[in-house]
């Protein structure tokens, strides 16, 4: 019966990557046509603008494109997610609000701007955490940052969170990467914010065109001077004592990659919600996962030690 299970789970694997294979194969075609499409758009308008002096719209609907490729991502992501539980792995579930409290937000996504760029959250680290002391002498961190349209907003309460709960000699700089975003107030705008609130401190990179993720991560750390680096989304809250655990691993062992506890933000209501203690892997799609700690870590009973992952 095990075997015969294995048998299936295995060619269930098989299967699915088969397929998530598939719906890449046809997502790199779509993109690459919309690429086809919207250059001829843009020669056509050209054209026409040319003869009679009026601007034509795009012949090509690139927001209905993209819509399409989202979807097909969701779809690719449904499919493989779906091995999440035959293999042991959970997915975690799922703030504009003081003290991580839920806010109601309508429609108009500038209510966020209502907000206070300086909130308070719950501290949610275990209590045997709470009265650990760290080395004086930790090296410093780079804390670098990928967005693409993100909202300013958000973006400026993620700076103002890393500043607001990093000791100064721990943290060397922060490094927005903007990877060719469309938005016009993530260009002066911002410059402008964040060279008058923190001259010298806050670096921004802009990508001339969309590289992606990873290059986008990697162009952040060829801009980083620190011994640490340290890449997070652009919609984060940093709780307090964030930096010295992860810097004191770091210390330990420089070839350490450090992941830090992660809670929920919800992002319909700003509500900070806590996460149980958990390792973090990966499934076949490569999308992380929370994975349940091993029984040798909940054996031990201390929640400050570190979860050390499958792989």
């Amino acid at each position: 019966m095990a075997v015969a299970r294995k048998i299936k789970t295995l060619l269930t694997v098989n299967i699915l990557v088969f397929v998530g294979i598939i719906l890449f194969s046809v997502y790199c075609r779509i993109q690459d046509r919309s690429e086809e499409l919207v250059q001829v758009g843009r020669i056509s308008e050209q054209r026409l603008r040319t003869r009679n002096g009026k601007v034509v719209t795009n012949l090509v609907d690139r927001q209905s494109i993209i819509q399409r490729l989202e979807r097909l991502e969701d779809v690719v992501y449904n499919q493989l997610n779906g091995l999440a539980k035959p293999m042991g792995l959970v997915e975690g579930p799922g703030g504009l609000g003081q003290g991580g409290a839920a806010a109601t937000l309508g429609e108009d996504s500038r209510e966020m701007e209502l907000g206070s760029f300086n909130l308070s959250i719950p501290d949610y680290r275990p209590k045997k955490c709470k009265p650990l002391s760290y080395p004086d002498d930790l090296p410093q961190i780079s804390v670098v940052f990928i967005f693409v349209n993100e909202a300013l907003s958000v973006i400026l309460r993620s700076v103002h969170s890393v500043v607001n709960h990093t000791p100064a000699h721990l943290l060397k700089e922060i490094i927005l990467v903007d990877d060719n975003s469309d938005s016009v107030e993530l260009k002066f705008n911002l410059d402008q914010y964040v060279n008058k609130r923190y001259p010298g401190l806050v670096k921004i990179v802009r990508n001339t065109k969309r590289e992606g993720l990873i290059r986008a991560r990697i162009q952040g750390w060829n801009a980083a001077t620190a011994p640490v680096v340290g890449f997070f989304d652009a919609h984060v809250e940093f709780n307090t004592v964030w930096a010295e655990p992860i810097l004191t691993r770091v210390k330990e062992d420089h070839t350490r990659i450090i992941l830090p506890a992660i809670d929920n933000i919800k992002y319909n209501t700003f509500e900070v919600q806590q996460y149980a203690n958990a390792a973090h892997g990966y499934n076949w799609g490569l999308w992380c996962m929370y994975i349940i700690p091993p029984q040798d870590w909940l054996d031990k009973g201390d929640e400050t030690a570190p979860i050390r992952p499958r792989a």
